[in-house]
């Protein structure tokens, strides 16, 4: 049951995670810092380079989700167990777009110029990829143990 809470609660929290601000960056201190969180930052990207924001967009949006609706489906046994292992390659996919924000923050923060400073959404979408991950091991686990008895 604590397992179902908390992949439920991932479906609640992604949306919260991608409209909080993930850094504030602006050019010189003096001109003020604009807050950016991934819906801004995809915005942007849509703009500049369709490539890319696709790309992140399903990094970002599509394979967090998709993979915790996934893992609650096979805890409520509405799709097979046996399809969890996909489901956690959707997870380490969704990663690789974290690695790409601090990738980011690091490059800005190199020119001197430029502020960056992270913000509270980076800390909560990087603990719900995480604990979207910990959640599809556990309940890989949990459906494994049920098979064998």
């Amino acid at each position: 049951m604590t397992l179902r809470l908390a992949t439920l609660s991932l479906l609640i929290l992604y949306p919260i995670a991608w409209f909080a601000p993930l850094m504030r960056a602006g050019f010189l201190p003096i001109f003020g810092l604009s807050e950016i969180s991934v819906i801004t930052g995809l915005q942007s990207l849509w703009k500049s380079d369709i490539f890319l924001a696709l790309v992140v967009t399903i990094f970002a949006l599509f394979a967090p989700y998709i993979k915790t609706i996934g893992t609650a489906l096979i805890q409520w046994n509405l799709l097979d167990a046996r399809v969890q292992p996909a489901l956690n390659i959707l997870g380490k996919l969704a990663m690789a777009d974290i690695f790409l924000i601090a990738l980011y923050i690091t490059l800005a923060k190199g020119i001197s110029y430029a502020t960056v400073e992270t913000a509270w959404g980076l800390y909560l979408f990087t603990t719900c990829i995480l604990t979207s991950i910990a959640l599809g091991i556990l309940t890989e686990r949990h459906c494994k143990s049920i098979a064998r008895t």
